[in-house]
């Protein structure tokens, strides 16, 4: 864990703790778990019955692994100072995408009664015993949160909700003319009759944090302005070559780190080479760079020869001259070209062969300069 994270954790399972012991629960069910931090700091250190909850049927693997390292040393801690006292359960996994709120509501009236599971059709398989359970969320994504809240109030065996939200950006929004409908966003009943729709570039928006940006220093800020430039700009290759695609919502995941993992090599080699460079090859690779930014349509291969060679400005800046703007462009449009083939990879797509992504980055480049 990261040390964000792991004040996170800290702080949010005392809180779970305290109010799981206020209402009497027996169990704690931590809800989009994720890899289960949460739900083993409660399990190990307050000696809850907890039962972790996630969509990813890798992080309830990944969360029952380290479990069992866990306990292991438990086991091995209290023999030996303090033997005859059991060993603490591990935190049980339920695989399962929370879809609905009577979802949320048969798994925890079910979670306290069975085993790891990873078959939802057993999610109809709810004990008759009576139990009561605390909802616990950190970062529970988008509707999810809501979804909580709402099991909160609809069943009598939760006691307590505490949840931590987060990507509020995702919420659903626009059905506030079907009746009965889940929207994650409003849920106030006098924000709904005032029609009130944020729409997802405000909710986008929104998620920018000027304090975050405003910490940031120049390289780290500079390399997550550009990211958002290519997500805008592979939006606008959707849009243009994909348009069944876009209407799904489509979902890449994250590329910023293996880009900045990229660089960050980048930079390091170049610092190394930098005083070399300055007298033997950089005239022929600024030259190879500003004709695959006139000409797009170069090979593949004579592409791969040259992204590795100079694709930040810090390997530019060290050597200058008059080409320096030409090439950092030349540079930046090989970032999107490697950003978009990825995109489309893990979406299952192949580039057209009429998809020039120079022409879209060209109509891009203008609002992808740091500082406008």
């Amino acid at each position: 864990m990261n040390f964000k994270k792991k004040h996170e954790v800290e702080v949010l399972s005392a809180v779970v703790s305290s109010v799981a012991n206020s209402v009497g629960a027996q169990t704690i069910v931590d809800v989009g778990a994720g890899q289960g931090y949460l739900a083993q700091v409660l399990s190990f250190q307050y000696q809850h019955s907890v039962v972790a909850i996630d969509a990813c049927s890798h992080h309830g693997t990944v969360t029952e692994k380290r479990a069992e390292r866990i306990k292991k040393h438990y086991a091995a801690q209290m023999r030996k100072h303090y033997p005859g006292i059991g060993i603490p359960n591990v935190p049980k996994t339920i695989t399962c995408h929370v879809m609905s709120i009577d979802m949320l509501k048969a798994l925890t009236s079910m979670s306290p009664h069975i085993d790891n599971v990873k078959r939802p059709e057993l999610i109809g398989q709810v004990a008759d015993d009576k139990t009561s359970l605390v909802l616990a969320g950190l970062h529970a994504c988008g509707d999810l949160s809501v979804t909580m809240l709402k099991t909160f109030l609809e069943c009598k065996d939760v006691k307590a909700v505490v949840s931590i939200g987060c990507c509020y950006n995702l919420l659903s929004e626009g059905c506030l003319d079907i009746a009965g409908s889940q929207c994650g966003f409003p849920v106030s009943c006098g924000v709904k009759s005032a029609g009130i729709s944020l729409g997802k570039s405000s909710r986008d928006l929104a998620c920018q944090s000027a304090e975050r940006w405003r910490s940031l220093e120049q390289d780290a800020g500079l390399h997550n302005f550009e990211l958002h430039a290519f997500r805008a700009a592979f939006q606008m290759v959707l849009c243009k070559y994909y348009p069944e695609i876009i209407k799904s919502s489509p979902s890449i995941g994250r590329q910023g780190k293996a880009l900045r993992r990229q660089q960050q090599r980048r930079i390091l080699q170049s610092s190394i080479n930098c005083d070399e460079s300055k007298h033997s090859s950089m005239p022929e690779t600024i030259s190879h760079m500003q004709e695959l930014y006139l000409n797009p349509h170069m090979s593949e291969s004579k592409t791969d020869d040259y992204s590795g060679s100079a694709l930040h400005s810090h390997e530019l800046s060290c050597n200058g001259g008059a080409r320096y703007n030409e090439t950092a462009a030349a540079s930046k449009y090989l970032l999107f070209e490697k950003f978009t083939q990825s995109g489309l990879s893990r979406l299952g797509l192949k580039s057209l062969q009429e998809t020039h992504f120079h022409e879209i980055w060209k109509e891009a480049e203008p609002f992808a300069v740091w500082g406008l």
